[in-house]
């Protein structure tokens, strides 16, 4: 089976890392198997983004689950896309509500759904959670897989 890469801009590459997440570019590949409802999973246990308020670091375990329509998201551009979030001041609500509808702009999947289980700042961990609606009736959806907080890890 062929597949149609020729718009591709960063696969197979270098690739300069962008300084924000505005500045990233996220690229698609057509689905190779339209109408069949699988789950296409990403996961991020290393994810960081910026206190808007003091600047601080704050760490993320994303997890990302996704039943394609007609598109699936190139892996090099997501991971740049979410390595972008280093240098980005935002509340982890925000993070983690942006990445998910940027995906589902670009992608239109069937269903999209994100975890945040964000590390504690203030001894307090805030998870985050969201998906596009009920996934298709008949399709395998895993649990994410992350405990709830217990010295995550």
């Amino acid at each position: 089976m062929s597949h149609d890469v020729s718009g591709l801009t960063m696969l197979g590459q270098s690739t300069a890392q962008p300084n924000s997440p505005e500045e990233a570019v996220l690229e698609r590949v057509p689905n190779p198997h339209p109408g069949t409802h699988y789950v296409a999973r990403f996961t991020a246990p290393e994810f960081t983004s910026l206190c808007p308020i003091t600047a601080q670091p704050d760490f993320a375990h994303l997890v990302i689950d996704y039943i394609p329509g007609e598109w699936l998201v190139e892996s090099k551009s997501l991971k740049l896309y979410l390595t972008s979030f280093r240098n980005h001041g935002a509340f982890h609500e925000a993070c983690t509500i942006d990445i998910a509808k940027r995906l589902v702009e670009l992608l239109r999947p069937e269903w999209l759904r994100i975890g945040g289980y964000w590390y504690p700042r203030g001894g307090i961990p805030i998870d985050v959670f969201w998906q596009t609606g009920a996934p298709p009736a008949g399709a395998w959806i895993p649990d994410q897989g992350v405990p709830p907080y217990r010295g995550r890890g």
